[in-house]
């Protein structure tokens, strides 16, 4: 068996509402998870897997029991997981690093693969603007309201999660945003003013629900994963070079496009 390749995936807001859509969502990503298991060395989760988490001390939210046991066969099999807090499931405290062994971050992270250096992460909240979005992600990793809300009994505090989650912009069947430009979109111009004080070859991340490649000068890119609820697109790379596939199920998948700098 070679495990050779390196995935990265993010936004399937699992446990988004209606609860059937998203269960048919999940019973798709687990047939991805198990197409994968043979040639998967990692696998980036980049944040927003589920529209709702909350974890307390002995008690983690019910349901997603095809897609964490797909993780588990994964981490079983040899793959090294990383899970990366989104704005929908910041609040993860250590029940993935200890059911799946996974490293969780809850800030980006760097690394090198094949010669080339990646910056890893979920996307939201950087750049300049939206001071009213990172002032509500500043309360929801706030450590004393985080202890607060742990103190709520967990059927409460559950529906509570449940009940807001109903009311984002795709649990109201309201379509993808469209792209705004590289002058519009945040995380671009977060990577441009990244690379003035640091290279780096590629930006990956989630949150925009959008799949796209921008280049920035002549060797550097910037990469949204997209989501799983409109494109189901998701990241490999390998040797060869990074590549957007688009999942369709019973092993079909298509190459969206090709990101190799070589």
């Amino acid at each position: 068996m070679n495990k050779d390749k390196i995935y990265f995936i993010s936004d399937l807001h699992l446990g988004l509402h209606p609860e059937c859509k998203s269960r048919e969502r999940e019973k798709l990503a687990g047939n991805w998870l198990e197409e994968i298991k043979p040639h998967a060395r990692e696998l980036y989760l980049l944040g927003d897997v589920f529209d709702f988490w909350h974890e307390y001390k002995h008690v983690v939210p019910r349901g997603f029991t095809r897609f964490l046991g797909k993780l588990a066969e994964l981490a079983d099999n040899g793959t090294k997981l990383y899970f990366f807090s989104g704005n929908h499931d910041v609040w993860t405290y250590g029940y993935f690093q200890t059911e799946l062994g996974a490293e969780i971050h809850h800030k980006p992270l760097i690394r090198e693969f094949y010669g080339k250096k990646y910056f890893l992460a979920h996307g939201d909240g950087i750049g300049k603007g939206e001071l009213g979005y990172k002032l509500l992600i500043r309360i929801f990793r706030n450590k004393i309201l985080q202890w607060l809300f742990a103190r709520l009994h967990p059927n409460f505090a559950l529906w509570l999660g449940k009940t807001w989650s109903k009311h984002s912009r795709y649990a109201k069947g309201i379509v993808a945003e469209e792209f705004a430009g590289e002058e519009g979109e945040l995380q671009i111009q977060f990577a441009k003013k990244a690379l003035k004080k640091e290279h780096f070859d590629f930006f990956i991340f989630g949150h925009r629900h959008i799949p796209y490649d921008i280049k920035l000068g002549e060797k550097a890119r910037v990469i949204n994963l997209g989501d799983w609820i409109y494109s189901f697109t998701y990241g490999e790379l390998d040797e060869k070079g990074f590549v957007l596939r688009q999942y369709q199920g019973d092993g079909a998948n298509i190459i969206y496009e090709n990101y190799s700098l070589d």
